[in-house]
């Protein structure tokens, strides 16, 4: 069983830029939102034994990981496999500048995808499904935190989606994904009790 989260929200996520490869800090929305995250999956593991934590390398999801963590004191490392796709010349530009930058009659879902010197699609895809075998039906128990393409990609091979179909699944940074038993379902967070919560 995979429980699937994505980092909370960063600087670069708030100025709506493209990170990719590129890293920037949780805003404290986004720590509240690890936090959260962390108290809504100890209420989800029941104890948590058994049950082992593998984030990204990338800075915003290790500082997700650490947060969430503090709540589950799992066994954590990280894999690069998780890491999420690289935009190449377009890591941390704002989203409206590469708008014009697509290529004629590419689907706005796809412009992570057509990013000069990015890893394609086949290639994230790969190291994301060579991931995905090594865990699937291997009777681990996991919490996973990587990023939005990313865990679309993750969600999309596990749930035998087409390729337009998993570039258009939510990315929320205030849920889970529960994979198991051939299904994918989206948890929600209770919402915020308070500013201060």
């Amino acid at each position: 069983m995979i429980y699937l989260v994505r980092h909370g929200q960063t600087e670069f996520n708030l100025a709506r830029r493209y990170q990719g490869a590129l890293d920037s800090p949780l805003t404290d929305h986004g720590v509240r939102q690890a936090h959260r995250v962390g108290r809504l999956l100890r209420t989800l593991l029941e104890g948590g034994s058994g049950w082992e934590l593998v984030a990204s390398p990338q800075g915003r999801a290790r500082r997700t990981a650490e947060i969430v963590n503090a709540a589950l004191g799992l066994p954590m490392s990280h894999d690069p496999r998780l890491r999420e796709i690289s935009l190449g010349e377009w890591d941390g530009l704002a989203i409206d500048e590469v708008v014009h930058k697509l290529p004629p009659g590419a689907s706005v879902w796809e412009r992570q995808l057509h990013a000069p010197g990015g890893e394609p699609f086949e290639a994230i895809a790969a190291r994301i499904g060579e991931w995905l075998a090594e865990v699937d039906g291997s009777g681990r128990r996991i919490v996973a935190v990587s990023h939005g393409m990313a865990g679309r990609v993750l969600r999309g091979l596990y749930g035998g989606l087409s390729r337009q179909a998993m570039l258009e699944l939510d990315v929320p940074q205030d849920a889970v994904f529960r994979l198991a038993n051939g299904r994918i379902e989206r948890i929600d967070c209770p919402a915020e009790a308070s500013a201060a919560d």
